[in-house]
């Protein structure tokens, strides 16, 4: 790790939230980590985001765990560009976006999100899972660098209950890679705002790219998935135990090594000039079909933030 980024954090250490802590862990390998991971706490970030919407109860709790998914998927990339985790399906909740601009190289992230709902259809309290609330449907995971390169996205469809089930479904059939996931969320009765955390564990290949194997009693893989999981909800959730904490309670005799957190922001990626450009490409007669009393009135789906054109001459009014 530079100089440059030990002193960039210097000031963040004590931070328990909005961040992604990655780690690695030995787990007996002699030369370099068995497994690698990602711990993800959210904060102020998740009640910012869903502050920009009203959503009930189910539909916040399903979006703020999306934004904790989302932002530790994202977590492992390594360049500026775009990740966005999207699912659709046919429950009450039609889509969930998660979308996340990585900025310094990969070393900070903005997120923001948003969900597509119907409200007549929120109101049974059977709504107990996010299979019960996205019903049948797919996940699509989709990565932007640019406009150089070529855009990657992986597309499955929804086995399982619930989130971290539908994301361990898509990496073993998408990317053919075990992925060990927990996610959990809370409504904080102090603070009013949502708290949102995941943790989630992936295999490290061998330099020739072997799979680790799973038929030893003793496979790290399995010995440490039995560690995670004696984590509870309440320890990820506490805003006064740091990542670096609950990561060595739980895997401090697993040769653990954390490195320098990601920052997590709120952020839109919406502006004035983006969509005067998006409105220019339409023609004068739609545009004025568009508009009502002689202004086309613009609501960004993420941020709620309302803009104002004159439709002639796409001017801000």
């Amino acid at each position: 790790m530079t100089e440059r980024l030990d002193l960039k954090f210097r000031n963040v250490s004590l931070s328990v939230d909005d961040l992604i802590q990655p780690f690695n862990l030995k787990a007996g390998r002699q030369e370099g980590p068995a497994l690698s991971g990602r711990f993800t706490k959210l904060g102020n970030l998740t009640t910012e985001v869903i502050g920009k919407h009203k959503y009930p109860g189910p539909v916040s709790k399903l979006v703020s765990e999306s934004l904790a998914l989302g932002a530790t998927l994202a977590g492992a990339l390594k360049f500026d560009g775009v990740f966005t985790f999207q699912i659709q399906g046919d429950g009450p909740v039609s889509l969930v976006v998660v979308d996340v601009s990585t900025k310094d190289e990969g070393n900070s992230f903005e997120l923001r999100s948003y969900a597509q709902y119907r409200s007549d259809r929120i109101v049974s309290s059977d709504l107990n899972s996010a299979r019960d609330l996205l019903g049948e449907g797919y996940m699509a995971l989709t990565v932007d660098q640019g406009s150089n390169t070529e855009r990657y996205q992986g597309l499955v469809e929804l086995v399982g209950d619930s989130l971290d089930e539908f994301t361990q479904h898509y990496f073993k059939q998408s990317q053919q890679m075990d992925a060990a996931i927990m996610l959990c969320s809370e409504l904080d009765q102090v603070s009013g705002g949502w708290r949102a955390s995941c943790i989630m564990l992936q295999r490290v290949a061998e330099e020739n790219c072997e799979k680790l194997s799973s038929s030893n009693v003793d496979d790290p893989w399995r010995r440490n998935m039995i560690l995670m999981a004696t984590g509870t909800n309440r320890e990820m959730l506490d805003p006064d135990l740091s990542p670096k904490r609950y990561l060595y309670r739980l895997f401090h005799e697993e040769g653990l090594r954390v490195m320098s957190p990601k920052l997590l922001r709120c952020g839109c990626r919406c502006s004035k000039d983006r969509l005067v450009r998006m409105l220019s490409q339409l023609p004068k007669e739609e545009l004025l079909d568009l508009s009502d009393n002689g202004i086309i009135e613009v609501t960004c789906e993420f941020c709620s933030e309302v803009y104002l054109y004159d439709p002639i001459s796409l001017e801000v009014s």
